[in-house]
């Protein structure tokens, strides 16, 4: 599995500043509804259902909201970046502004946990949040998140 197989150009976005963690879901949701057709209404209430299991914040300014949906029938994600940092309740107490939201359908298993996998592996090295963080340009962000080399799951 590799990123360019569950990130379409059109699901990758810089944002100013969400308010709130629960309008950056609904930013998310709007997002994957206008890249891969998803009804932003369900997937809003699957990210906050999710959320409300614990924050998906991981550290280091990184946050991988993730959902299963009836109406996704392969892995799909959506990246942004966050021009203001937002609290997010991470593990390391940062404010976050570097997400990639998964969407996995309901009964994917392996599929939905090698995408986390490969999405935590390439957000955990700090040089490539680097590169992404001082890349303000959407088309330039799928562009670094999909260039070959970047750690692939098993």
């Amino acid at each position: 599995m590799e990123l360019s197989t569950i990130l379409r150009p059109g699901a990758v976005r810089v944002v100013a500043s969400a308010s709130s963690k629960k309008r950056l879901f609904q930013e998310i949701s709007d997002l994957a509804s206008s890249a891969y057709g998803l009804n932003a209404e369900t997937t809003l209430e699957a990210l906050l259902d999710r959320e409300s299991l614990g924050p998906t914040g991981v550290g280091h300014g990184v946050a991988l909201p993730h959902a299963r949906i009836t109406d996704v029938h392969e892995v799909k994600g959506c990246f942004l970046i966050l021009e203001k940092p937002l609290d997010f309740g991470a593990v390391d107490r940062q404010p976050v502004d570097v997400i990639f939201a998964l969407f996995a359908p309901e009964e994917a298993g392996v599929e939905h946990l090698k995408a986390l996998a490969l999405v935590s592996r390439t957000l955990r090295e700090q040089s490539f949040l680097t590169k992404l963080r001082a890349n303000p340009d959407a088309s330039t962000l799928h562009t670094i998140l999909t260039e070959s080399g970047v750690v692939q799951a098993a």
